[in-house]
């Protein structure tokens, strides 16, 4: 591949509901830039982008994919990602280093949720959006439909360019620019086409909505539109040329990945109207606390921004970086900005699916790979200079857990080695060794994610996992208070033990014990107060219901006796325990369970169906309020059982068809209504 400099490189993520076609889309243009020999499909499994065992396995992306596009000599860097809900984070990954997105969209099922994501995602980077309606050649496919959606959603900016009219049993296309039909043979060869009245009709229709658009871009086309002027080929051109690169345009292409129909167009299009990274003009930096932004310097110092990182089990890890400044060589030494160690880039390497190609040299904007580099991860900043750090990416926090328990004894080691590999690569996953439960828990953003994660730890790393719905740490206290006594005594020759204590247990303000002490005449000597404490502390560790610590406690030590020769410290600290275990079933032992604060963001139309579901978990709803930025969104504020919550990823989906999102936080502890208590200790006695 030739050298490429800033200006002649596009880096483009390609957006989408699963299953609309941005894989085969980016095979298309592979094979038409003659990139790639052959045209893979998903359902043969030998895509260039879907290259990973699960992914052929699954007939899916899982992961982002680099696909370098030389077309009119430019470099288009695709990357391809994933359209399902549960990998979010490439999508998100693929924003933060793209100069603009296609948003794919399938001409039959139209705008769909992936899309939507697509395009905040891309808003909330600040990147220009292109659409692609795909899959053209579908009997059932609907233009018309798919357009009034995407208008309907994202404004007068969607901008109809190349569009598609069923003529008989032909599709035509129709480039709005020139006015002028195209039809396409087996190959994604166009010859031009004559239009029949009503086409004309149509097409004149679509560019009214073309003319609407540019106008937008300048005063003086503006004038010329409600004037009822005609605009000219190359003042469109200029037009949409300049609201592409400042995002006022998104515009709408159309045609077939599958038959390469409208692929040219489009590459036309990247190749000549897309930004490029220095068209961008600037780039966000952290300063402090907070942001700002720096002019992009292609001549500056070196600077890149690691963006993805691939766990290869044979090439070892993978780090794939923009240049984010100046020219990166082989042999450079640049500074982590994380650690401050110095890094050499002893080989660096473009990538195109899993096939790399190593390099002596990456311009500003282009995308590489350095290897087997332990030190750096996702989100560093390595440079020349040592004093720019780059906005690092903000990745969804994951809610569905589950225990990761082994299939087999013994592989609690392989479990961690095989997650810590697969957290280095996808940082929306969690992984935690839970203390408290005696359990490992991994969460992810959705059970096919999860499921991934099970197989990759098979595949990758040859151990089996089992996931299960995870322990939750309950905790128990006292409502009523007691008045008890514990006495130790041992005598077996020698020296015996001796400890007696008279205790008052209550609940305590304190979150953990408050220990008093009210002995009168010295019954109970005062170095035994700390052994009394410590026995204390160590029985709160487990309740008397359900085996959960203990919090909230006071205990009162008013009397006791003692032994001149037996007492000692660890006869008060046993007696302390017997005080412990004889006091709080008397004193009306509950069960807490962890609450916390759930948002729900979720359409108006589904705030009834969202309140309904919350109210079956037990939820109590705060308050409603509309969404600040999303417009036809309501935020829902409500407090729910922790208990409740382990399914609400998925029924969430479900419900709202993946638009709803939610965040959860366990901020305290409440009282378990009975039935839940019983069940909880119920649960706590068949695991005794």
């Amino acid at each position: 591949m030739a050298d490429y400099t800033a200006d002649k490189i596009r880096n483009i993520a390609f957006l989408g509901h699963g299953g609309s076609g941005k894989t085969s889309l980016a095979e298309a243009m592979l094979y038409l830039s003659k990139g790639s020999d052959r045209l893979g499909k998903v359902t043969d499994g030998n895509t260039v982008c879907d290259y990973d065992p699960e992914e052929i396995k699954r007939g899916f992306s899982l992961t982002l994919a680099i696909a370098p596009v030389e077309w009119e000599k430019v470099k288009i860097n695709i990357i391809d990602t994933p359209g399902y809900l549960d990998f979010a984070g490439e999508a998100i990954e693929a924003v933060r280093v793209a100069d603009a997105s296609v948003i794919v969209v399938d001409g039959k099922a139209g705008l769909e949720v992936g899309a939507e994501l697509g395009w905040e995602y891309s808003d909330d980077e600040g990147i220009s959006r292109a659409i692609f309606v795909n899959k053209c050649d579908d009997p059932d496919f609907d233009f018309g439909r798919v357009f009034s959606e995407l208008r309907d959603t994202f404004g007068t900016s969607v901008c109809p360019v190349f569009i598609p009219f069923k003529n008989g049993n032909e599709v035509v296309m129709v480039d709005l620019i020139e006015m002028q039909a195209f039809k396409y043979d087996d190959k994604g060869n166009r010859t031009a086409a004559e239009m029949t009245d009503a086409m004309k009709s149509d097409a004149e229709k679509y560019k009214e909505a073309f003319n609407e658009a540019i106008a937008e871009t300048s005063e003086e086309l503006l004038e010329k539109y409600f004037g009822g002027e005609e605009i000219t080929k190359a003042e469109a051109i200029g037009a949409l040329n300049h609201g592409i690169t400042t995002g006022s345009i998104v515009p709408v292409y159309c045609g077939s990945a599958a038959k390469f129909w409208g692929v040219r167009a489009l590459l036309d299009a990247i190749a000549h109207a897309f930004p490029s990274f220095i068209d961008k003009g600037q780039e966000t930096v952290i300063d402090g606390d907070g942001v700002k932004k720096i002019d992009v310097d292609p001549n500056g110092p070196t600077s890149l921004f690691v963006f993805k990182t691939i766990a290869d089990p044979f090439v070892g890890k993978m780090s794939i970086f923009k240049v984010m400044s100046g020219t990166v060589k082989r042999d450079d030494t640049l500074k982590d900005l994380k650690t401050g160690s110095s890094v050499k880039m002893a080989h660096i390497y473009t990538i195109k699916g899993k096939k790399q190609t190593e390099v002596e040299a990456l311009h500003c904007g282009d995308i590489g790979v350095v290897t087997k580099i332990a030190d750096i991860n996702t989100n560093d900043t390595l440079s020349a200079s040592g004093s720019v750090e780059y906005k690092k990416i903000v990745f969804p926090h994951p809610y569905m857990v589950k225990a990761l328990l082994p299939a087999a004894k013994g592989d609690e080691d392989k479990i961690s080695q095989g997650v810590a590999r697969l957290l280095e690569e996808d940082p929306t996953l969690v992984y935690e060794n839970n203390a408290e439960t005696k359990q490992m828990t991994i969460a992810g953003m959705g059970d096919i994610h999860l499921d991934v994660v099970v197989s990759k730890l098979k595949n990758r790393y040859s151990t089996s996992v089992v996931l299960e719905t995870p322990r939750l740490a309950y905790r128990e206290t006292i409502k009523g208070s007691s008045d008890v006594e514990g006495k130790h005594k041992k005598q077996s020759g020698g020296s015996g033990q001796y400890g007696h204590v008279k205790m008052r247990f209550s609940h305590g303000e304190a979150e953990g014990l408050t220990f008093t002490q009210s002995v009168v005449g010295g019954n109970v000597p005062k170095g035994y107060y700390p052994a009394v404490e410590k026995g204390l502390l160590e029985a709160m560790q487990k309740g008397v219901l359900a085996g959960y610590p203990v919090v909230n406690l006071a205990a009162d030590l008013y009397d006791g006796s003692y032994h001149p020769v037996d007492s000692n410290e660890i006869s008060f600290k046993l007696a302390a325990k017997l005080a412990y275990k004889a006091g709080l079933p008397l004193a009306n032992p509950i069960i807490l369970e962890p609450i916390g604060s759930l948002k729900v963001t979720i359409p108006d139309a589904l705030v009834g169906d969202a309140i309904g579901d919350l109210n079956k978990r037990r939820g109590r709803v705060l308050g409603m309020n509309p969404h600040e930025k999303k417009k036809g969104y309501t935020v829902i504020e409500a407090d729910v059982p922790a208990a409740e919550m382990a399914d609400y990823t998925i029924s969430l989906r479900a419900m709202s068809q993946g638009r709803g999102r939610f965040d959860f936080t366990v901020d305290r502890y409440e009282e378990a209504p009975a039935n839940v208590a019983q069940k909880i200790i119920a649960e706590a006695k068949v695991e005794e």
